[in-house]
């Protein structure tokens, strides 16, 4: 295990912690500029794996979606405190904390769940210590996909097509956020697409999907996390769903 991994495990650790401690419980939430919520476990568990990293990091930037970017080095950690907020104030188990050093480490911890993925550059992807790899499907009538929103596709000008394209596919459930990503790179599913998401949402996802044997761009076919949207595929369908999408 790298010593990169290992500190990513130990940060998801601390954030556990955190979120556990507090969830389903009275916590302050409040709205932020962008119109999404943010609660005060959100910024604790920032705060506190910002704290180890400059303790253990301290020449590494930092980009977090609650208290923006520290630092100009190449060796960037982009956390997503609590992915999914929304579920966590209204006590749903699907949320996780996402860490990842750019484009060599991920690391998704869903305490409430009682699951942890994570990858490493060139060495394959793991799910609680086990390998896990993407489906074989290589056709839409036997295949699954996962979604977020609806509504986010019909802001991005893409509801009919997107509608359209889940009358294809075998079976379609909106599990949403991470989890959605985290399926495919299993192989329980085949393609996880959001039109609007974060760098911050998508850098561990990337990774994670990718040494899993998948495929992740944006809605335009770009392999990259930072571009403002994210769909993941088993690789084989992946073409498909863009240009349906396109």
């Amino acid at each position: 295990m790298t010593g990169d991994l290992q500190l990513a495990l130990e940060l998801a650790d601390i954030s556990d912690a955190i979120t556990l401690r507090s969830f389903r419980k009275t916590i302050s939430v409040r709205t932020k500029a962008d119109r999404t919520p943010v609660s005060e476990v959100d910024e604790a568990v920032e705060r506190a794996i910002r704290n180890r990293l400059d303790r253990e990091r301290p020449e590494d930037a930092i980009i977090g979606e609650e208290f923006g970017t520290r630092g100009d080095s190449v060796r960037r950690w982009i956390i997503d405190p609590i992915d999914a907020t929304r579920n966590y104030i209204r006590g749903i188990p699907i949320f996780a904390t996402l860490i990842a050093l750019d484009g060599q480490v991920g690391v998704v911890s869903a305490p409430a769940l009682n699951r942890r993925w994570w990858a490493v550059h060139g060495e394959g992807a793991v799910c609680d210590g086990h390998p896990i790899h993407v489906s074989f499907v290589d056709r839409l009538a036997d295949a699954q996909f996962g979604y977020d929103s609806i509504t986010d596709f019909d802001d991005a000008g893409l509801g009919n097509r997107f509608v359209t394209l889940l009358r294809r596919f075998g079976r379609s459930r909106g599990f949403g956020d991470f989890w959605i990503h985290m399926l495919v790179a299993e192989g329980a599913i085949e393609v996880a697409a959001e039109p609007r998401v974060a760098w911050w949402d998508m850098a561990a996802v990337q990774i994670i999907v990718e040494e899993a044997g998948g495929r992740f761009t944006t809605l335009d076919g770009q392999p990259r996390a930072d571009g403002g949207s994210g769909i993941s595929t088993n690789g084989l369908l992946h073409d498909e769903i863009l240009a349906a999408l396109r």
